[in-house]
């Protein structure tokens, strides 16, 4: 018996389109309109800071040379298929689930999109509170972040989901 699309999750992937347009569009921006290396205070604790990454989230990796580009890139799509196929499987009522996946597949996507277009991934969200400070990153590498934590924390209230 086939299942029917709007009894999986799969259109919550709405949310990817989302975080996918505001990461493009924000790195295609901070590329219009600063200089690599430019950077801006925003706020006391934010500034926007143009940089490449070569790594992945938050600069990991980042120091080891160009090969990381194909892995990250591999591990992306096979992320994205796995993640798609989840949503195929679970329930349209796994709405935490579900917003989860789909703000990861965006985040990956949006970072994929870089290595192949720009061989790096465009990096400007620069936190900093007095000696503390965080590594520069996106709005992808944040999609990737809280849907993780999404998943935590549904694990935790649903550890059987």
């Amino acid at each position: 018996m086939k299942k029917r699309i709007m009894s999986t999750g799969l259109p919550c992937l709405w949310l990817t389109l989302v975080v996918l347009a505001l990461d493009l569009g924000s790195k295609q921006w901070i590329m219009a309109n600063f200089s690599y290396g430019e950077s801006v205070p925003i706020f006391s604790y934010l500034n926007f800071t143009y940089t490449l990454n070569p790594g992945a989230a938050f600069s990991f990796l980042a120091n080891k040379g160009g090969g990381q580009r194909f892995a990250f890139s591999a591990i992306a799509v096979v992320s994205v298929v796995m993640l798609v196929g989840a949503m195929y499987r679970s329930d349209k009522w796994a709405r935490v689930s579900n917003t989860a996946y789909a703000m990861i597949i965006g985040g990956a996507l949006g970072n994929l999109h870089d290595r192949i277009v720009h061989g790096v991934v465009i990096d400007f969200i620069d936190f900093n509170v007095r000696n503390w400070h965080w590594p520069i990153f996106n709005i992808a590498d944040a999609g990737i972040c809280i849907g993780a934590l999404l998943i935590v924390i549904n694990s935790f209230q649903h550890p059987h989901d």
